[in-house]
């Protein structure tokens, strides 16, 4: 079964055409890529699948099911820019975070717990974004991707 299939999506600003009949299928368990210069559209269909904006054409199915509002909190997405407060602690940021994706405090604790011992960072909780490296900071933008355990990553 697909976890992602596109059918002949279009996506029009205007009259500039962004994203122009894309079909493809994503299995469950699969990476996938995409690749393409400035202006391809990549981002605009990444904007799609995550429900930001909508297809003017096309069909998005998650998991077989017509794409819908309740299909973002089981798709985690990591942007290239990180979107993290620097000012926030790094164990308070995640737990925020994971609380919008509809984790209880506790399960948010626990999960966060668990990623940071893989990676081990336990001394990390504390401290503020902001006195990470941008490598670092994005470990914990890794795990804020990752933390509600989605059924798709982009």
């Amino acid at each position: 079964m697909n976890i992602l299939s596109l059918e002949n999506v279009r996506k029009t600003y205007d009259k500039h055409v962004a994203v122009d009949g894309v079909s493809f299928n994503m299995p469950k368990g699969c990476v996938f890529g995409m690749l393409g210069p400035n202006g391809a559209g990549k981002t605009s269909l990444i904007r799609i699948i995550t429900t930001i904006t909508q297809a003017d054409s096309g069909v998005v199915l998650y998991n077989g099911e017509k794409l819908n509002d309740n299909h973002p909190s089981k798709i985690g997405y990591m942007p290239e820019e990180r979107g993290l407060y620097k000012k926030m602690k790094v164990g308070d940021h995640l737990i925020y975070l994971a609380r919008l994706k509809g984790l209880s405090k506790t399960d948010a604790n626990r999960e966060i717990k668990s990623w940071f011992e893989k990676f081990g960072i336990e001394d990390w909780w504390e401290k503020k974004v902001e006195e990470l490296s941008k490598g670092m900071q994005q470990k914990i933008q890794f795990i804020s991707t990752v933390v509600h355990r989605p059924g798709l990553l982009i």
